[in-house]
């Protein structure tokens, strides 16, 4: 059975989409020593960023991972900065990637269109982002389609390096969730749900119910009064209706067929959504009256993340032609105790 990664920028909040499209499943699937979960904190470097805020957010969406079920014990659960063979492989995957290849990322063009300075690794982090998924040789990595062309860099990044080079990587194919894999914005149903935006539009894991309650409560509808599944047409209803398929796991249409009007809805959505996230967010009030101990799992994972990542980082750079060293690096430093600012 293949490995299968997934990875969580740290930066927003987490929020129901997050969960249905990324926590759930890979909390369903954790297989001993073949599922990976890291939080990627490089990725946060790419745009401006408060440093104090990255540490933070690191530790918070670890926090809430392992509130939402991520298992250690099922699971590697690390932090891609504690593992410096992410930005290893990074630079050698670059020495096989061609500039056009990344210039053409759309995310790329999107983030960079309004801005004076561009940061080069908001350029090359795809590249990133390949190594994170290569480095394990992930066979499956879950994501959304606005991920899709990042998936198909990596493919095509590992069959180029293995073609010139020898086979060195598993080449990854893209897995979808089949239910909620694109919930939308309450308050903008034509936009998808985000970590960093629209406060009001996104239910967050971390919310309490009544925010929760009043967030789907004041969610936008559509013109008339029918309660139908119809995505193109009534996008708020059928955003609504989404939402409570994801968490009851029916089908949009067939929990479209009993509902009475909007506010009926509205109610059982967000008692829906509330019995969800109660639990990860009491579990996650515990996890983090001892931040040590999360610490402590981290450590844990980058220490057996590393004894995947050292195979493979190896082997890819003995095909790409460089030199052995005979000499035995020191173990690494596997506890941060730098100031948090």
């Amino acid at each position: 059975m293949s490995r299968r990664i997934t990875g969580f920028t740290p930066s927003g909040e987490l929020h129901l989409g997050n969960y249905f499209g990324a926590i759930k499943p890979l909390v369903d699937q954790q297989i001993p020593d073949r599922s990976i979960v890291f939080v990627s904190d490089l990725h946060a470097l790419t745009l401006d960023h408060d440093p104090a805020a990255v540490r933070r957010r690191t530790l918070e969406f670890a926090t809430v991972l392992l509130a939402a079920g991520a298992d250690p014990a099922r699971s590697i659960f690390l932090v891609q900065s504690h593992v410096p063979e992410h930005t290893e492989l990074h630079y050698l995957l670059e020495s096989a990637t061609g500039y056009g290849e990344v210039r053409r990322m759309i995310q790329f063009k999107e983030k960079s269109r309004d801005s004076d300075r561009v940061r080069v690794s908001l350029l090359t982090y795809p590249v990133l982002m390949a190594a994170d998924i290569l480095l394990y040789q992930a066979g499956e990595v879950p994501v959304g389609e606005d991920q899709r062309q990042h998936v198909e860099l990596a493919r095509d990044i590992a069959e180029r390096f293995n073609t010139a080079y020898g086979r060195v990587f598993t080449v990854p194919r893209m897995v979808n969730p089949p239910v909620a894999a694109r919930i939308m914005d309450l308050s903008d149903p034509t936009a998808k749900m985000s970590k960093s935006t629209s406060a009001t539009g996104s239910l967050r894991l971390l919310d309490s119910p009544d925010t929760l309650r009043r967030k789907v409560m004041r969610a936008v509808t559509d013109p008339g009064s029918a309660v139908e599944y119809d995505p193109e047409n009534r996008p708020g209803t059928a955003n609504l209706l989404t939402i409570l398929a994801a968490c009851t796991g029916e089908d949009p249409a067939d929990v479209a067929a009993r509902s009475g009007g909007y506010a009926d809805l509205k109610r059982v959505v967000a008692d829906a959504v509330i019995a969800i996230t109660d639990p990860i967010r009491h579990r996650y009030t515990e996890l983090s009256q001892d931040p040590e101990a999360v610490r402590k799992i981290l450590q844990d994972g980058a220490i057996r993340a590393r004894l995947i990542a050292g195979e493979t980082v190896t082997a890819a750079k003995q095909a790409i032609g460089l030199l052995p060293a005979r000499v035995s690096l020191p173990a690494p430093v596997a506890n941060y105790s730098g100031a948090e600012r």
